[in-house]
């Protein structure tokens, strides 16, 4: 099986990675996964139009919050934390066209929601992305909690 773009496991049970193809979907599945969030726009490089119908077909359920990578907002965020808490006791596979978007979001939601420490909560991906990250991401990940939910 070909290997995950970008995949960083961020806590036992939430993977993230860029887009799977369809034969790694069904690799997903098999790992055990419950449930995938896709936080890529329907037209992001390498989408599935059917990924829906092919990860609700091996049993696992879909979500998909598009978030525009040119305009994240903090209601994509409080959309993204919503259905984190609703799935916290489940496995959670999290993807997006390459994992930036979802190492923001995974960065924010284990630091303000679980309390975890920066460095536990910075994907390989992330730290890469920091220094050439635009303003309206760098305004992702300065959002505080209650700028978020409130």
């Amino acid at each position: 099986m070909e290997e995950l773009l970008n995949f960083y496991q961020s806590t036992a049970n939430i993977g993230t990675s860029g887009q799977p193809s369809a034969a790694q979907i069904a690799q997903i599945a098999s790992e055990g996964y419950a449930s995938v969030i896709n936080l890529a726009v329907a037209d992001s490089d390498n989408a599935i139009a059917e990924e829906g119908s092919l990860v609700t077909s091996t049993g696992m359920s879909y979500f998909h919050i598009p978030v525009p990578f040119e305009a994240p907002t903090p209601a994509h965020l409080k959309t993204f934390f919503g259905l984190m808490a609703l799935l916290e006791n489940e496995k959670v596979f999290v993807h997006c066209a390459v994992n930036a978007r979802v190492s923001a979001f995974m960065y924010q939601y284990l630091t303000l929601k679980k309390g975890l420490a920066p460095e536990q909560a910075t994907s390989p991906l992330l730290k890469l992305w920091l220094p050439k990250m635009d303003d309206a991401w760098k305004s992702i990940l300065a959002l505080s909690l209650g700028e978020i939910e409130g």
